[in-house]
């Protein structure tokens, strides 16, 4: 015989809805403040009562929470605040009802956050008195003529809600919980307020201390946004100790972060919107108008996303968001503008990026230990130059549920949920915004800055004060013995030291060869390996078709081993020994050896290789090496930059001028945006973003210029449509003897 069971939680859910599930104190106040939102209140006085003046709480220690709001009557009472999880602000999301009568969207729609006041307390009691209505159902300010009282008493009780007469625990509609209607007119009222709530917490759960009140006291203050001009917050919310207005942060502590953002940031990113429908990004950096499609992102963190993506065949889950972001220099020094000192770094790494949603932070975001971004995960993962640290950076990133429906609180408050592909790709949408900027605007500040600070090095060059001290003490003796003495030691710490930078540059361009030239021979020998294991097992098993086959597996690898060690001959090239010392070298001989280190990487994404000009001989005198790393990052940027999926002209042309000593070397890749172009040939400097070391055309430019030669982005006269580069041969010699 069956039968229909009804589920009947137990009382204790109350604790798990409560306490266990909602992290601390400050999330608990958060989230009943957060209700008072939803009820239109514009004021909230959240008053520690009988608490010491370092916030201990004393013998019958209450925390009340009051808001002018528009209150509840005894429907709303009976009906939803009394029964966990109500659905009724989640229905009126679904119907477009979301809002409330001045307009705000909805934070709530679980119907839990109210259980979090008995994290507070297991004393609980909530006076309320609805707003009235006109004729007409506009609101008044006035309220109804009765007030509701429902008074939560579980003192008695433990966390399982078992007393020491009955271990079994009460069943949830066990709970008694009383309930009174006052009538306004018999003058029997505790608190004086036309209309709004009153939440009284006694009992109180867990310690509370100075420190943990100035905390909230902040938090609260970025409950809305304030890192916008003008911006008018229309809920304001204020401390109360024993009924006096307590004031836990600097009265000008919010002057002083304005300060910081608008005077001390180098880039001030504002008006920022990523529109995911139309796939484009949209920001003011400094009050210059910048716009990109998706599609123009450059960064490799842009560009491996975007494939996977495509590979996937899907779209991004996440809607379009509006950002604003401040980027700070930390190392900026006492002399110039963005110099932060001791108090505005503090400031400033006291904030991270913050999330609203709707005009409401989403927690924790923006707190100093929150990385919801991943930024220090990326930056210990991958090169730590590629993105800003999260101490340089403040901001907020606005979205909204009607754009954004699949990004919403995890039910303990503490972020979003992880559901499906949504968060990750908001998530990366934000990083690749940032790694754009820090590319495109912060890496070329930061070389403009350290070409200042070389010039002044430059300016006061040892040797110029030698020769102002010979001329000032210029019948001193003594004086110029000390000279001569300086000047000869100086010139020989600064041999040793340039030759030191030499060996250096010499041994990153081998590195940095090897590593780029050195991909496909890891394929082919993968691939040998696994002809050779399939022999093998074909052998043992006696499963081949005969000779031919066996005959045709082993020529196979005997080509792919062919290949591998011409490659290992030619990489042979790159070591120090063979940079000693200068010869006639082939150029056009080192183009073509190269292109066919090259060929199946290009041949695999469909990338043609044009060479005009190459019958005449051309020699210069160098050495192999020079031109090997030369080209070995030619061809490797070109690689990069051409493999977008856009692009479908792919191609390299390499023009020889016999004549005039010089090679054009071009793409038709995505090129070089022009504020880039002054920094190409800098060191660090690379528009990959994390994945790009910014040392190879810096490398190939400090190698050529030692026997003469030089390298240039070629800017009129383009043969292709990407970056174009000339590389003269005509001045060989005139600088050293490339020894």
């Amino acid at each position: 015989m069956s039968e229909n069971l009804r589920i009947r939680p137990y009382a204790r859910l109350i604790t798990m809805l409560g306490e266990q599930l909602i992290k601390d104190n400050i999330i608990a106040l958060t989230e009943i403040i957060k209700n008072s939102y939803d009820a239109d209140a514009s004021q909230v006085k959240v008053d520690f009562v009988n608490f010491s003046d370092n916030y201990e709480a004393g013998k019958n220690a209450k925390i009340i929470i009051q808001d002018d709001g528009v209150g509840m009557d005894e429907d709303i009472l009976r009906n939803h605040w009394l029964n966990p999880a109500t659905p009724i602000k989640a229905s009126l999301k679904k119907n477009n009802r979301g809002r409330t009568v001045k307009g705000r969207i909805i934070q709530g729609e679980k119907g839990i956050g109210r259980f979090a006041v008995f994290k507070l307390g297991k004393c609980v009691k909530v006076i309320t008195r609805k707003q009235s209505v006109d004729k007409n159902g506009v609101l008044i300010d006035e309220g109804e003529k009765n007030e509701y009282v429902l008074d939560y008493d579980f003192s008695n009780y433990d966390e399982n809600f078992m007393t020491a007469e009955d271990s079994q625990g009460l069943f949830l509609d066990e709970l008694n919980v009383k309930f009174d209607v006052l009538n306004i007119d018999g003058g029997n009222r505790k608190y004086n307020f036309k209309h709004g709530t009153v939440i009284e917490i006694s009992e109180l759960e867990g310690e509370w201390s100075e420190k943990l009140v100035k905390k909230f006291h902040k938090e609260i203050q970025y409950l809305q946004p304030i890192f916008e001009h003008n911006a008018k917050p229309n809920f304001n919310i204020q401390i109360f100790r024993n009924g006096k207005i307590d004031s836990l942060i600097e009265k000008d502590y919010v002057d002083k972060l304005e300060n910081c953002l608008y005077s001390k940031s180098v880039f001030q990113i504002t008006n920022g919107f990523c529109d995911i429908e139309k796939q484009i990004v949209e920001y003011n950096i400094n009050k210059k108008n910048e716009r990109i499609n998706f599609a123009d992102f450059f960064t490799s963190a842009a560009k491996k996303f975007f494939e996977e993506l495509s590979k996937e065949k899907r779209k991004l889950q996440c809607g379009s968001f509006r950002f604003v972001f401040y980027c700070f220099d930390l190392d900026g020094k006492s002399d110039t503008k963005y110099f932060l000192d001791k108090e505005q770094k503090q400031i400033i790494k006291q904030h991270r990026i913050y999330l609203y949603r709707d005009g409401i932070r989403v927690m924790p975001y923006g707190d100093p230990q929150d990385d919801w971004l991943q930024i220090d995960i990326k930056r210990g993962t991958s090169k730590a130059g590629g993105f800003f640290s999260n101490d340089q950076l403040v901001g907020c990133v606005y979205i909204t549920q009607k754009d954004n429906e699949r990004l919403r609180d995890k039910t303990n408050r503490e972020g979003l949920i992880e559901e499906g592909n949504a968060l990750n790709d908001f998530v990366q949408m934000i990083q690749i915004i940032l790694a754009h900027i820090k590319v495109k605007y912060y890496d070329a500040y930061k070389i403009d800055k350290k070409r200042k600070e070389e010039q002044k090095i430059v300016n006061q060059n040892p040797l110029k004060l030698i020769g102002r001290f010979r001329e000032e003490y210029k019948d001193d003796q003594t004086v110029k013995k000390i000279l001569n003495d300086f000047e000869t030691n100086y010139k020989k710490e600064r041999s040793i030291l340039d030759d030191r930078i030499a060996k250096t540059e010499d041994l990153a361009a081998v590195g940095l060869s090897v590593e780029t030239a050195s991909h496909d021979m890891m394929l082919v020998m993968q691939k040998v390996r696994k002809e050779i294991d399939d022999l093998m097992m074909n052998i043992r098993l006696r499963t081949f078709d005969g000779f031919d086959e066996v005959f045709s597996t082993v020529e196979h690898i005997q080509e792919n081993l062919t290949f591998i060690a011409n490659s290992l001959k030619d990489l042979q090239i790159l070591f120090p020994s063979s940079k000693l010392h200068k010869h006639a070298v082939s150029v056009t001989d080192s183009v073509n050896r190269i292109a066919s280190l090259y060929k199946r990487s290009y041949d695999e994404k469909n990338i043609k290789i044009e060479i005009e000009n190459s019958e005449e001989s051309f020699w210069v005198i160098s050495t192999d090496a020079v031109l090997f790393q030369t080209f070995i990052n030619l061809f490797d940027n070109a690689l990069y930059w051409i493999n977008f999926k856009d692009i479908t002209d792919r191609r390299v042309k390499i023009v020889f001028d016999v004549k005039h000593k010089k090679v054009i070397f071009a793409d038709s890749g995505r090129g070089i945006f022009e504020d880039a172009e002054p920094y190409i040939f800098e060191a660090f400097y690379s528009g990959k973003g994390e994945d790009g070391r910014g040392l190879g055309l810096y490398i190939a430019r400090q190698l050529l210029d030692r026997f003469g030669f030089s390298i240039n982005l070629l800017k009129e006269d383009k043969i292709l449509s990407g970056a174009n580069f000339v590389i003269d041969f005509s001045g060989e010699g005139d600088n050293h003897d490339g020894e």
